[in-house]
């Protein structure tokens, strides 16, 4: 079971079908999937499909409620997010604070993270029901964000906090790591091709060579690519005599 489960987005009275779609797509980008939706206008929404793209899984487990009572029922911390800062005896933290408070609490802790309607946010009412109130530090003269766009920067918050790692490679290869001995190879092969063609001259070298394994030191070549370039020397070498 992920950490994530217990993490409960909740949309309240969304009137766009388009939002609900965006919002179920920032957070499966970021691992998350538990969503809640409180009287939406539209929903189910061919709209919403369409925007979820790809994240249709997300939109089919998510759980409708009449009401915001059942939304949170089971929930042991209920924070709301919020543009506007009113006078309520409400602690206000970023998103960033925010997760990393969440982040302390005991693992079975259930969390409830309300997102109100697009063009008026959380009731007063609504927001008696959180503990805390979390809004993103933004532009004093528009700091209104998208639904969708609000739920992506706590959802990103999240994934920084708890699954910061970053998967490196590309897509659809596997990177095949060399060995020390296969870059000598190569700067053997650089230098004997370079001669070859007349580019280095054996006699004053300089610092070309010295160079060239700064240049490549830093490339972090793979199998590939060293094979890659190793063609191209070749190429280089039986072409010298052509015009």
């Amino acid at each position: 079971m992920s950490r994530f489960d217990n993490i409960r987005f909740i949309l309240v009275g969304t009137t766009h079908p388009g939002n609900i779609g965006a919002a179920a797509r920032a957070m499966k980008t970021m691992g998350l999937s538990n969503l809640h939706l409180v009287e939406p206008l539209h929903y189910p929404s061919a709209e919403a499909t369409a925007r979820a793209s790809g994240a249709d899984d997300v939109l089919a487990k998510a759980v409708v409620h009449k009401d915001l009572v059942s939304a949170i029922e089971g929930c042991n911390k209920v924070f709301g997010m919020s543009a506007r800062l009113r006078h309520l005896p409400v602690p206000v933290v970023d998103p960033r604070q925010a997760v990393e408070q969440i982040q302390q609490y005991p693992d079975d802790t259930n969390v409830a993270i309300l997102f109100g309607r697009e063009h008026s946010g959380l009731t007063n009412d609504e927001l008696d029901r959180c503990q805390h109130l979390i809004n993103v530090p933004a532009n004093p003269d528009y700091s209104s964000l998208n639904l969708a766009a609000a739920v992506q920067v706590l959802a990103y918050e999240f994934k920084m906090s708890f699954d910061p790692t970053i998967v490196v490679g590309r897509v659809g290869e596997e990177r095949e790591v060399i060995e020390a001995k296969d870059l000598e190879h190569l700067y053997q092969h650089f230098e004997q091709s370079l001669t070859a063609i007349g580019f280095l001259d054996p006699q004053q070298p300089k610092n070309l060579m010295r160079r060239l394994r700064r240049l490549f030191n830093r490339a972090d070549l793979d199998r590939n690519e060293v094979q890659i370039l190793h063609g191209i020397l070749r190429a280089a070498e039986n072409g010298r005599g052509e015009s």
